[in-house]
Formats: structure tokens, sequence, C-alpha cells
């Protein structure tokens, strides 16, 4: 390939031969001698196995099995035929990577990171159903063509052109990643972290194997995939040792071992090289080689093809068939460094770099080629060079074709928003006859004033009979009934199907509500704040930006129960509880609800699972713990922080809209922003200071994203004086953002605010000196009143 004489410049990407220098020639220029011998008639022997790759024990590597066939001996003619499919995938992969490179250099993209030497996954792929959920490894192009391929998909190459020249026609991407994915053949959108992927195809895997093959017996709903699917999720030796993997292959392994059906393919990559540092030898097999409840499979990319189509096929057909998961450790070669920008040659020797050129699966493939008739050697040259132009003609009108043109547009998937829709869905009744066979004669209106706790519970089980595909899940919330109780009797009355325990492990809980989400459930996942701060890599990057990485294709509707902030009594203490928020707050279209009072839990609840449904919202509901139980507003006994049940028939006039705040009085002297523990506070606060002749207006956030700049805006102007309470720390919390939106939208009058200290909550008494308390509170109103 020749270098781009300019930016404009882009058919000069078809060119005479190999040999050409420029950037990505290294990915090519071995080919050259190769093609003459073959041309000449000698075609090389098989390449010696690594000793991972060394053959399982009563497997023979000479039985010829097609991907398509059985596993008696098959006919010559289909091994040809899968050889074909495979070199046109290797081969068309291979161009993909050097016009990547070629198109960096030239300012055309920014995409350099090859598959060449992993090209031997798309035997896997030809293994594989084109149904079956895919989420990949970042060096999985040819998988990605022989997967399109395979389902009659002839766009393969277009694709992947427009996904390096960031077209808006990209499938599943719209030029926001380069990277490929595409519904049609449920190829997910590579993970934004390293292993991130990995918790995400053990939910996959969950929500599959929780479909009994009894279509009778199906509880909430036809998923998006077939009963008998696989997921599958490829990665390399250097992610293996990374937290997230582990964590989820432990999870994996822990829910197998207790007879969870999880058909769940790990394909594990392994070209021995974690970018610059080298794996120690047959680590991947020492590590999971042997690993009680995963089956491993060890195969060679660059060895005999129909030992790798056989090896990849009974990979398969183990985790479909016994709904368990199964490893295939797949030897590669990495060829042309980690990217573009990588100079190998300062870590790593010439002769290691030259031997694994000897073993590159598409030079393993070309020789398989013509060692079984599938092709004469002057053919495969003839169809390289054929694939070569098909690529720079795919790239010339790639990057002719549209870009995003605006950040409304780039924006656009991140957090639709149609409230009418949420409403109405916020607002449906289920039928009283399902209502009455799941609470019996005590419909939860009928019981009285409940706590926080309470009015969750009952909202949880009204939620499992208005939408379907609801799973509660997390640690301890079935048979427990949660740390707090708030899910008790869930999992007697909704049955396992939609109430399930997990492992403590956070990553695997977001990990199991993020395939469930993609496959068509609803998921209610428990997780403390510590839990969730400790994953929240994989919520930033994973849960919440899949609809804008797939530019919609794929969502991930879900709520997360969060257990949090500050015990105002001081117990818990920093592990357990905090009130740290910012990271939280600066994901993108994340939805955060702060339900105080058990007359505001019920609605929020129902709106954020309406999102969910209608938008695909990923919602964060911040559960008070100290009000959980709380009975009591101003005096002991008085029951102020109780709340009846609303019917069903009231649902729609009590609907809470993402982003609109509850207003509580309407006083004229001082107007009182505040949630979670802090509302409690500030009634309390007002109350007092009524008695003292200054008239409040409380005005309960109840969303923390969206702020309900607004309400609390018309709150302020109608007062002139503004205080808000916030139980986060001063600096990254609720009061840096609602200070700067009210002066960014024209607030004029006095502001005050009061906050937690910028510290950890300890344990004990010690915690009454940095957080929120009520006194503090109460100073803080005084002094702004009478300025």
């Amino acid at each position: 390939m020749k270098h781009p004489r300019s930016a404009e410049s882009v058919a000069a990407l078809t060119v005479a031969d190999l040999g050409e220098p420029g950037p990505g020639a290294e990915l090519v220029d071995h080919l050259g001698p190769v093609l003459e011998r073959l041309a000449r008639g000698e075609v090389a022997e098989v390449a010696a196995a690594p000793p991972a790759a060394a053959a399982d024990e009563g497997q023979s590597p000479d039985v010829v099995v097609p991907v398509d066939g059985t596993d008696e001996e098959a006919p010559l003619e289909a091994l040809r035929a899968d050889l074909l499919d495979l070199f046109e995938a290797q081969a068309a992969s291979r161009w993909l990577d050097v016009a990547a490179r070629r198109m960096a250099a030239a300012g055309l993209g920014s995409h350099t990171v090859a598959s060449a030497g992993h090209e031997g996954n798309a035997a896997v792929a030809m293994a594989l159903r084109s149904n079956d959920p895919a989420l990949l490894h970042h060096r999985s192009t040819a998988f990605y063509l022989a997967r399109l391929a395979s389902a009659g998909l002839e766009e393969g190459i277009a694709a992947v052109a427009r996904g390096l020249a960031g077209s808006s026609d990209q499938p599943a991407g719209g030029g926001r990643r380069p990277t490929p994915a595409h519904p049609e053949v449920a190829v997910l959108p590579p993970a934004g972290t390293v292993a991130g992927h990995l918790p995400r195809a053990l939910g996959l895997a969950w929500a599959i194997g929780r479909q009994p093959r009894n279509r009778a017996r199906l509880v909430g709903g036809r998923l998006n995939w077939p009963s008998d699917a696989v997921a599958v999720a490829s990665f390399g030796d250097g992610t293996a040792g990374t937290g997230a993997a582990l964590g989820a292959i432990n999870a994996a392994l822990w829910a197998s071992r207790q007879g969870v059906p999880l058909p769940l393919l790990l394909v594990c990559e392994d070209n021995a090289l974690g970018f610059s540092t080298s794996s120690p030898p047959g680590w991947i097999r020492s590590v999971f080689g042997s690993r009680e409840g995963l089956r491993y499979f060890p195969a060679d990319s660059a060895g005999d093809s129909a030992a790798l189509f056989a090896t990849a096929r009974r990979a398969v057909e183990t985790a479909r068939a016994h709904r368990r998961p199964v490893l295939l450790h797949l030897s590669c070669v990495r060829i042309g460094g980690h990217s573009g920008a990588d100079h190998e040659l300062s870590y790593r020797k010439p002769g290691r770099i030259s031997a694994e050129l000897a073993r590159d699966p598409l030079v393993a493939t070309m020789n398989a080629l013509v060692r079984h008739g599938a092709m004469a050697g002057d053919e495969v040259g003839r169809r390289l060079l054929h694939l070569r132009d098909q690529v720079a003609s795919a790239l010339e009108d790639a990057t002719h074709r549209p870009r995003p043109q605006s950040s409304a547009e780039v924006m656009a998937p991140l957090s639709p928003r149609r409230p009418a829709v949420v409403g109405m869905a916020a607002s449906r009744e289920p039928a009283p006859e399902r209502r009455q066979a799941l609470f019996g004669t005590r419909l939860p209106e009928k019981e009285g004033p409940l706590t926080l706790a309470e009015s969750i519970n009952r909202t949880l089980l009204d939620a499992a009979l208005a939408h379907p595909g609801v799973v509660v899940m997390g640690r301890d919330v079935a048979r427990a009934g949660g740390l707090h109780g708030v899910t008790r009797d869930l999992h007697k009355k909704l049955g396992p199907a939609q109430v399930t325990d997990t492992t403590p492990d956070a990553q695997s809980i977001l990990g199991l509500a993020m395939g469930g989400a993609v496959s068509g459930l609803l998921p209610i996942a428990e997780l403390s704040l510590d839990d969730l701060h400790a994953a929240g890599e994989l919520l930033r990057s994973e849960v919440a930006t899949l609809a804008f990485s797939s530019d919609g294709a794929y969502r991930n509707p879900m709520v997360l129960r969060v257990p949090g902030l500050g015990y105002q009594d001081g117990f818990g203490g920093a592990v357990a509880v905090d009130n740290a928020l910012g990271g939280l707050r600066e994901i993108p279209g994340l939805v955060i609800a702060c339900p105080a009072h058990p007359a505001q839990a019920p609605a929020l609840l129902r709106t954020c699972l309406a999102a969910a449904e209608a938008d695909g919202t990923v919602s964060v509901m911040l559960e008070p713990v100290a009000l959980y139980h709380q009975r009591d507003l101003g005096a002991e006994g008085d029951d102020g922080w109780l709340a009846p049940y609303a019917p069903p028939a009231e649902w729609g006039s009590q609907h809470a809209a993402i982003g609109r705040a509850a207003v509580h009085g309407n006083g004229e002297d001082l107007a009182i922003a505040a949630y979670g523990n802090g509302l409690r506070m500030a009634l309390r606060a007002a109350a007092r200071l009524e008695h003292e002749g200054i008239g409040c207006r409380v005005v309960d956030l109840r969303w923390l994203a969206p702020l309900p700049v607004e309400d609390v805006m018309s709150a302020a102007m109608a007062t002139g004086n503004l205080l808000i309470v916030d139980e986060t720390r001063r600096t990254g919390g609720i009061s840096e953002s609602l200070v700067t939106a009210v002066l960014e939208e024209g607030y004029d009058g006095r502001l005050a605010r009061v906050t937690a200290k910028d510290s950890p909550l300890p344990a004990g008494p010690a915690a009454a000196f940095v957080q929120l308390t009520e006194a503090r509170v109460m100073s803080t109103a005084r002094a702004l009143c009478n300025e």
C-alpha cells in the first residue's frame, strides 16, 4: 500500500504490490515471499503448536471436522469451503489493519490497534451462530467479518471501514467508536475499560440460562436471544489477570457450581504479551487449565486448520449443550506491535518478532488452502490483492460519508427523555386480580401508614406486576430480605425467577444487571454505596455508555438501589456508609433519585422503572439508610415520617417527573433546598423557624441528577433567601452544582449552603463533628435571614 499523498487522496490506498513502504507495511511485508513460494507450488509444513495448544487427551488433531459438520470425518469439500470462508475474513481483516494505519498517518483516522496475528478468531465466529451474543476483544475484526458473512450479510468490510472513518453510517456506532458492533448479528460494542465486558458476558450467560427449554414455563417474557444461545467473550492473556476478569470468571464458576445454567464461552486469545510485558510461559493454562467447573480447550490459530475448526466447534457445543462455562485458549501472535505508534524493537528482540511472523495465522490459512486443494497458489495471491482493492474502495466510500456534525448529534443516544411516555408507563395500573393474588386480602394501600423501607418494599412488589421483566438482585436480597429488610418476603411472593441472591462482588452484580438488561430484562440491583464506588469504572464506562457507544442499538435499562448516606447516630462509619456522590453525578446520562420520605419513594421508583422501560435509562435510587425505619418527624410518637401507600388509581396524579422537585410550605422569607437526611432536618428546622417568625418553603430536590433547578429557582426568587442543605461534602458535593446552576440562571438574592465537612464519615460520636447536623442548619438559616 502507498502512503496517501494527501487527505483527499484516499484512492491511493489501491496500489500495485505488497512490499511498498509506509505505515502498515509491517503487517504484510512478509506475505510477498509466501505468495512466491505458493505460486511455485511450495507449501509450508503445519507450524508446530505451542505447548498450551496441544490437543486434549483423547482428541486427534488429524480428524477433519468442519464448522457445520458432525463429529465424524467430513468430506474434503466441506473443509475447503470452510478454509475459503476463513481466508476471506482473515485477509480482509489484515488489509483493514493496514488501511487503518495509513489513514491515521494521513489524518483520516486514529485507530491503529491491529487484529494482525489474532485472525484465528474467525474460526470461532464460524463455529458459533450469528445470534449468539458476542462481546469481543479489541483485535477481533476477523471474527466480526466472519460473523457477518455467516449471517449472509455482505457489508462487513464496508461496516469496518465506516467505523475507521468515523462515519455516522457506522452500524451500532454512528462514528463514536472505530471498533465494530452490529445488532443484526448480536455483536455488542467492545469494552471501554480493560476486561469491562466480561462481567456483562456473565450477565448475558445468566440471562440466557434462566430461559427454560420449555417455553410454556418462561417467566418475564421472551428475551433477545434464543434459549439455546451461547454468550461469547474474548480477551487477551494480559487482561486475564485483571480484577474484572477474575471476578467475572469466579462468579461464573460460583454460580455454575450451584447448578445455575451458564452457557458462557470465554475465548482467551493468548499472544503471550500484555503490551510490552511478556506473560510467563504457560501462564493461561496453569491458571485456567484445571479450574473446577471450567471446561478447558486449547487450540492453535496458526496450526492445523481442521484441528482449529474442530476444537472451536467442540468448545461451542460444550457450552451450548451443557450450559456451563467453557474456556477456549487460542494461541495467537501479535504482528506489527501493539499499535501503529508502538516501537516494538525497543522491548522485543528481532528474532522473537521474526519467529512470530512464521506463525502468522493468515499465512497458515494460505498454505492450508493450497495443501487441501481449495485454491492454487497463484489464485491465493490474486484473491488477496482483490480483497486489498475491495478494502480500499470501501474506505474511499467511507471517507466521503457524513460524520457527526454537532454536540447534540453526538450526545443524542446518551439519555433520551420522553417524559410523556415515561409518565404513562409510571401510571400503568397492574391488573386488580394479579394484585389480589400477590398481596392477598391486605393490599398495601389498606395497611395504613408505612415507613420508607416498607413503601419501597411494596413498590417493588407492584413493579414486578407492572413490568414482567423485573428481576430484583443483589447480595442477600432473597431469603434474608436484604441487609436492611427492604426486600423482605419478596423472594417468597415472587419466587427465585424474579428475586435472586448474587455473589458479594460489586462488579459481578453490575455484570448480571448489564447482561440481563441488554437481554430484555429489567434488573433492580441492590449495591451499597461503597460497593458502587468500588465498581465505579464499570458503571461509568460500561453500564452508562452502552446506548452512547452503540448509537442506541443496545440499551441498559436498569435501576440500581443504593442504601447509603450517613447514619445520623454515627453508626456505620466510613467503610459501610459514606456521603460521596461526585463520582456518580459526573456520569453523563445517569439519573439519580433520592427518596427521603415514604410519600415520595413509590413515585420515584416507578418513574425510574418507567424511564428504564421507555428510554433505556440507567437510574440510581440513593436510599438514606438512616430513614429506612424512621417513624417520627417532630416529636417522638408523632408518626410524621410515615405515609400511606397510594392506590394505583392515584399513581398518575402523584407521578414524580425526572428533574422536578416537591415543595413543602409557601413561606415568603426563606427557601431551603434539601434531600435525603437533610430533608428531615430542613422540615424540622422550618417548623422551628416558623415559631421565630421566619416563613419557609422547603424544596425536596428528590432528583440529584438532573437537578430540579427550575423548582429551586422559583422558590428562591419568591423568598430572596436560599439555603442549600447538603449532606455530601463541601468540595464536589451537590451544593456546588446547585449554586452554580442558580447563579447561571440569574438568581441575585442571598445564598448560603451548609454541608458535611471534607472528610470521610467516622464511626460513633466522632461523626457529629464532620457530618451535616440540624444545629448547623438552624444557625446558618438564622444568619442568612438576619443579614
